[in-house]
């Protein structure tokens, strides 16, 4: 599958219905598209497994929740929902997007109570996010937007609305010819990337930002563990910008960056070492079990 995302071959299923690609549209006047009254997963499909699946619906649900609306729809209805998506796109590994949102209604103001939620689910082939950095590693810019406080956002919903300034931060760095933007948070500290979290390696050890006030990846949970398996120490704590000269490797995490190693930041420099190269050997072994 390839080409814009709006002209495609294939099916996307809707409230319930399978939909012809080209046809899955919303009005003009949806919620979601004024107000950012929506919530998403993504997530990646291996061997025709959805990995990691039902936690992802758990978390669209208590996105939903944070953001103040249900999605209609069960765990279980989404988990044989996406099954179903695989099935219709005959899809063994691929990328699964399940998005809910406050759709268009009897409301067309900042409130929307009385609008109704619909969700969508839909699969495509997606290879590596950043390409040729998961060998080479990736080149980060240093983004001017911070991640807000956690009493401005509901830090812990990966809802639409939180992205606006990853955009901006992605847009910046690719210009610069870089991969991604490391973003730090309203304190000043290191935080993330616009859509994965981050890690760095020194003497051994690895130090990872407390997620206080952006996502806790599921992919960041998982390689924590990976790494503990090893007996490999994990550090969760504030990080200083002026300690990024004293990391000697680095990688992000999620779902659609999996494990990329990082090779530089601004003007730090990282080495893509072994145990970067390992722990995405170990990932990608892991989710094809």
């Amino acid at each position: 599958m390839s080409g814009a995302y709006d002209n495609r071959d294939g099916t996307i299923w809707m409230d319930g219905v399978m939909v012809r690609w080209r046809d899955a549209k919303v009005h003009i006047l949806t919620h979601a598209m004024h107000y950012a009254s929506s919530v998403f997963e993504g997530e990646r499909a291996y061997n025709g497994k959805v990995f990691k699946s039902r936690e992802h619906s758990e978390r669209l649900h208590r996105s939903a929740k944070l953001i103040d609306f249900e999605v209609p729809w069960t765990v279980d209805e989404i988990e044989g929902v996406k099954q179903q998506v695989l099935r219709a796109a005959r899809l063994k590994d691929g990328y699964i997007r399940a998005i809910a949102w406050r759709g268009a209604g009897e409301d067309m103001g900042v409130a929307s109570a009385r609008n109704q939620v619909h969700l969508a689910v839909a699969a495509w082939e997606w290879g590596a996010y950043y390409g040729d950095a998961k060998t080479k590693g990736a080149r980060l810019d240093i983004s001017k937007w911070k991640r807000p406080s956690p009493e401005t956002i509901p830090c812990q919903a990966k809802a639409a609305g939180l992205y606006m300034i990853c955009t901006m931060s992605k847009h910046t760095a690719e210009a610069k010819g870089c991969s991604d933007a490391l973003m730090f948070d309203y304190r000043g500290y290191v935080a993330e990337a616009t859509g994965a979290n981050i890690f760095f390696v020194k003497g051994g050890e690895v130090h990872t930002p407390t997620p206080d006030c952006f996502l806790n990846g599921i992919t960041r949970q998982t390689v924590i563990g990976l790494l503990q398996d090893k007996g490999i120490k994990v550090i969760e704590r504030h990080i200083m910008p002026d300690e990024l000269e004293s990391f000697e490797q680095c990688w992000l995490t999620g779902t659609a960056a999996e494990v990329t190693p990082v090779g530089q930041i601004g003007d730090y420099n990282f080495e893509v070492g072994t145990l970067a190269r390992d722990i995405a050997a170990d990932y990608e072994k892991l989710v094809r079990e």
